[in-house]
C-alpha cells in the first residue's frame, strides 16, 4: 500500500524530494527510503544514534512532521548544499566598495537556492552629496537595479531560483520612490519589497502629523504621515506591494532584543533575521492529529502534538550541525544562536475535522490554544536540549527572560529556562507550506484557509498525452470517505473564496500571540473591496498585534488568483486539451499550406524579427509543419537559418512538438532579456517561443500556455487576431496560479514564486 494520500503527492516527492542519481535513476525507491534517509543523517550526530534515528522516522513517517523541501531534498545525500531555506545578508555599508562586496555575498548564497533578505534603508539617498568625488549619491534604488540584474543572471545559469527581499524604513528620503518602484513593470521583478514601519510612524498616522525623512541625522523631507501611508496603501491595493513590517514590534517582542538588531526579514516574511541571520524550517502537520475526526468528540490530541514537537525541535538542532552554508559568517551567527523555525501545516483542515468555522472567533480561540501548546512543547524540549547539550553561546538568562514574547509564557517554562538554560533562541515561526502541503496528500497551506475543495488537474504523461485527475483538499477526501462521496460538505467548510479579509487578521493575529518569529500568510482581498475597507484590513492587523502585513487584490500587473468555477464551488475552471496527433513518418510537404506571420521586435535591435509558422491538417488536426525566421540583420543569419530547420523537422515528425516552445523559452541570454511591453523576456530565443506558443494556441493544437517563463512574450501578429490569455504556471503550463503565503504558487505542481 503506497503511504501517499493522492497522486499529486507522489507526484512532488518524485519530482522535488527524492535522491536520485546524476542520470535520474532513484536511489529513494519508496518514500520510506526518503524517510530513513533524512532520519538518518540527522541522528548520526547524536549519541545513541540508532535510537534517535529510529524516532525521527516514525515523526516523518505518514507525513506528520514535515521539514522544509531543502531538508527532505539534501540531507543524507552528501551533495554541497545549504538545508538553510532562507537569508538576512550583511547590513549594507553606504560605500561603492561595500555595497559591491555585498552583492558578491549575495551571488555566492544565491548560487546555493538561498533567499535573500536586505536591507537598503544604510544607502544615503538620492541627491545627496559624495565626499572626495564632486558627484551626487545615485540613491538605494540604483544599487537594487543591479542586485536585480545579478538575480536575473543567477537564475540564467541554471541554478535553483533564488527569491530576494528588499526593506527600507519609513523615514528614509528615498522612501516615495521606493514605495512606487514596481509600479514600473520593468523594474525590480526580482524582489519582494516591504516597507519597516516603526510605531512613531504610526502614531502619526493615527493622529494626521506630520513626518520627517531623515538620513544621518538631516531632515531631508517633511511629509504628512497619513499621506505616505495613504501612498503605501495605494501601492499595494494597485500592485499587491509593497508589503509592511512592523519592524519596531518585532525588535521590542525579538527574545535576543539584546544581542542584535534587525532590519530585514527572508523573502516572505516568516523570518526576521539580523546581518548574517539565517533559519531552518519545519512543520507540523495538524491535520495527521486530530482523533475522530467529524464526530462530536473530534479533537487534536495534544500529548501526541506535544510528543512530535519535541521530537521536531532535536531534528531541526541537529540540522544547525549538519548543513553546509554558503557563507562562514552564516554558519557562525547560526552557531551562536541556533535558530530554527518549527511552524505548522494543515490548520484549516484540522478546525474542519473538529468542525469549527476558519475565521470565526471560535477558530481563533482553538488556533491560539494550538500554537501555544506547540510553543510550550518547543520550549521545554529546547531546554532539555540545554541540559543535555548546553544552550546557545550568546545565552543571558536575565536578559533573554526580560524579553517581550517571553513575558506571557507559562511560569513552569521560564522556570525551566531560568534553570537550564535553552539550546535554541528562537524556535516558532510559520512559513509558507505550499509543496510540502502537496506532498503531505494537499493538506490546507501554512495557517492559510483551504483555497478550492477540489480542481481539476492535467497531467503530462511520458508519451505527450496528457491525462486528468482530481485534486481533492485532505479534509474534504476523509470527509467524503468518511461519509460518501455525495455527501454535502458541512456549512463550517469555508474556503478562500468566500472568506471576508478581516476574517483572516483575525487568524493570523490569533496564531501571532504564540509564535515567536513571525508569520506567512496572505490575506486574499476580492477585487472590488473599496480603498477605504482594504486600508482597514492593515490598520487591524497593527491594532491586533501583527508583525506585518501582506495582502493580494488581483490587478492587471501580478494578474489575478486561480478563479473557481460558478457551475461548481468545488472545482475551478479548466480548459480542454487538444488532441495530439503522432505520427511515423515525416509528411511529404502539400503544394499550399495555410500560415501566419508574427512581427517580433526585440529592443535595441534595428531590425524586427519576422517569423512564419506554416500548417498542415492531418487527421482532421491542424497542426505546424515549418516554420521561416527572416531578419535584415545578417548577424542573426546563421543561427535563424539553423534553427528554421531543426524545428521545421521537428515539426514535420509529429507528436507533441510542443516541448520546441519549452525549450526555446528556457533559454536564458547571460547578457541580459529585455523588457517588452511590460513583461521580461530572458532571451530573443525565448520570444521566438513565445511566439510560437502562441501560435499553436490560436490554432488548437494546445489548450494554453506552456512552460518556461511567467507570462508570455508580446509579438505584434501581422495576419491573425489576438485571443488574450490569463497566466499559466512557469513550471507545469496549468491555470492554478494562486497567491499563497506571499508566494504565486502552482496548485498543481507545487511551483512557487519564492522557491
Amino acid at each position: 500500500m503506497t503511504r501517499f494520500a493522492a497522486p499529486i503527492a507522489e507526484q512532488i516527492w518524485d519530482m522535488k524530494y527524492r535522491f536520485k542519481e546524476a542520470g535520474g535513476a532513484p536511489l529513494d525507491l519508496i518514500v520510506e527510503d526518503s524517510w530513513r534517509r533524512v532520519a538518518r543523517a540527522l541522528a548520526s550526530v547524536e549519541a545513541d544514534a540508532t535510537m534517535w534515528e529510529d524516532k525521527f522516522y516514525h515523526a516523518l513517517e505518514d507525513f506528520k512532521f514535515l521539514p522544509a523541501g531543502r531538508i527532505l531534498a539534501g540531507a543524507g545525500t552528501e551533495r554541497s548544499v545549504t538545508l538553510f531555506n532562507c537569508f538576512v545578508m550583511g547590513t549594507v555599508p553606504d560605500t561603492m566598495g561595500g555595497i559591491f562586496d555585498m552583492l558578491k555575498e549575495a551571488a555566492l548564497t544565491m548560487q546555493q537556492g538561498g533567499g535573500i533578505g536586505y536591507d537598503f534603508s544604510t544607502i544615503r539617498p538620492k541627491g545627496a552629496g559624495v565626499s572626495g568625488v564632486a558627484a551626487d549619491a545615485s540613491g538605494p534604488l540604483s544599487f537594487m537595479d543591479v542586485w536585480d540584474s545579478m538575480c536575473r543572471t543567477i537564475m540564467s545559469a541554471g541554478s535553483r531560483r533564488g527569491a530576494m527581499m528588499a526593506t527600507m524604513r519609513c523615514d528614509h528620503p528615498d522612501i516615495e520612490d521606493f514605495i512606487s518602484a514596481k509600479q514600473d513593470a520593468a523594474r525590480l521583478r526580482m524582489f519582494n519589497l516591504s516597507v519597516l514601519i516603526t510605531d512613531p510612524f504610526m502614531d502619526a498616522v493615527k493622529a494626521d502629523g506630520p513626518w520627517e525623512l531623515t538620513f544621518s541625522g538631516k531632515v531631508y523631507h517633511t511629509v504628512q504621515a497619513r499621506d505616505l501611508w495613504n501612498k503605501i496603501m495605494k501601492g499595494t491595493y494597485d500592485y499587491a506591494e509593497p508589503g509592511v513590517i512592523f519592524i519596531d514590534r518585532i525588535n521590542a517582542m525579538n527574545n535576543l532584543a539584546y544581542c542584535e538588531t534587525i532590519a530585514a526579514t527572508n523573502p516572505c516574511g516568516e523570518q526576521p533575521l539580523p546581518p548574517y541571520g539565517a533559519c531552518l524550517l519545519g512543520s507540523i502537520n495538524l491535520a495527521r492529529l486530530v482523533d475522530q475526526p467529524f464526530e462530536d468528540e473530534a479533537h487534536l490530541d495534544i500529548e501526541k502534538l506535544s510528543d512530535l514537537v519535541a521530537t521536531a525541535v532535536r531534528m531541526m538542532d541537529n540540522v544547525v550541525d549538519a548543513s553546509r552554508f554558503p557563507l562562514e559568517a552564516q554558519a557562525r551567527e547560526a552557531q551562536a544562536k541556533r535558530r530554527i523555525g518549527l511552524g505548522v501545516t494543515g490548520l484549516a483542515d484540522a478546525l474542519l475535522m473538529v468542525g469549527q468555522r476558519y475565521g470565526s472567533d471560535e477558530a481563533a480561540a482553538t488556533c491560539e490554544a494550538w500554537l501555544k501548546a506547540i510553543a510550550r512543547a518547543s520550549y521545554l524540549a529546547s531546554t532539555e536540549l540545554a541540559r543535555e547539550k548546553g544552550a546557545f553561546p550568546l545565552f543571558d538568562a536575565d536578559k533573554y527572560l526580560a524579553s517581550g514574547s517571553l513575558e506571557a509564557m507559562d511560569q513552569d517554562v521560564r522556570d525551566a529556562i531560568a534553570t537550564h538554560g535553552i539550546r535554541n533562541a528562537l524556535l516558532t515561526s510559520i512559513a509558507p507550506t505550499g509543496t510540502i502541503s502537496l506532498y503531505a496528500g494537499n493538506v490546507s497551506s501554512g495557517i492559510e484557509p483551504v483555497f478550492a475543495y477540489a480542481y481539476t488537474r492535467k497531467v503530462l504523461q511520458k508519451d505527450g498525452t496528457r491525462t486528468e485527475e482530481e485534486v481533492v483538499d485532505y479534509a474534504v477526501k476523509l470527509y467524503r470517505d468518511k461519509f460518501g462521496a455525495d455527501a454535502v460538505l458541512p456549512d463550517h467548510f469555508v474556503n478562500a473564496q468566500t472568506l471576508a479579509p478581516l476574517d483572516h487578521v483575525r487568524m493570523q493575529a490569533a496564531a501571532q500571540k504564540w509564535v515567536d518569529s513571525s508569520i506567512s500568510k496572505t490575506i486574499n482581498c476580492p477585487v472590488d473591496i473599496s480603498f477605504d475597507d482594504f486600508k482597514e484590513v492593515y490598520m487591524a492587523a497593527w491594532d491586533t498585534g501583527c508583525k506585518g502585513c501582506t495582502t493580494y487584490r488581483p490587478n492587471d500587473v501580478t494578474g489575478s488568483v486561480l478563479t473557481v468555477s460558478e457551475a461548481s464551488e468545488d472545482t475551478p475552471d479548466t480548459d480542454e486539451g487538444a488532441d495530439v496527433v503522432y505520427l511515423s513518418e515525416p509528411l511529404d510537404r502539400p503544394q499550399t499550406l495555410e500560415g501566419a506571420t508574427y512581427k517580433v521586435k526585440w529592443p535595441d535591435s534595428e531590425h524586427a524579427i519576422y517569423i512564419t509558422i506554416n500548417d498542415t491538417v492531418h487527421g482532421g488536426h491542424r497542426r505546424p509543419f515549418e516554420i521561416f525566421i527572416n531578419s535584415k540583420n545578417m548577424e542573426h543569419f546563421a543561427w535563424t537559418v539553423a534553427l528554421t530547420r531543426m524545428i521545421s523537422a521537428v515539426f514535420r515528425r509529429g507528436g507533441d512538438v510542443s516541448f520546441v516552445v519549452e525549450e526555446l523559452k528556457a533559454v536564458f541570454d547571460p547578457r541580459g532579456g529585455a523588457w517588452m511591453q511590460g513583461k521580461y523576456i530572458p532571451s530573443i530565443l525565448a520570444a521566438i517561443g513565445g511566439v510560437i506558443e502562441r501560435h499553436l494556441i490560436e490554432t488548437g493544437f494546445i489548450a494554453g500556455e506552456g512552460m518556461g517563463l511567467k507570462t508570455d512574450p508580446q509579438a505584434q501578429v501581422v495576419s491573425m487576431g489576438d485571443k488574450p490569455r490569463g497566466k499559466a504556471c512557469p513550471s507545469c503550463g496549468q491555470y492554478d496560479l494562486r497567491m499563497v503565503e506571499g508566494c504565486m504558487t502552482c496548485g498543481s505542481c507545487g511551483h512557487s514564486k519564492c522557491g
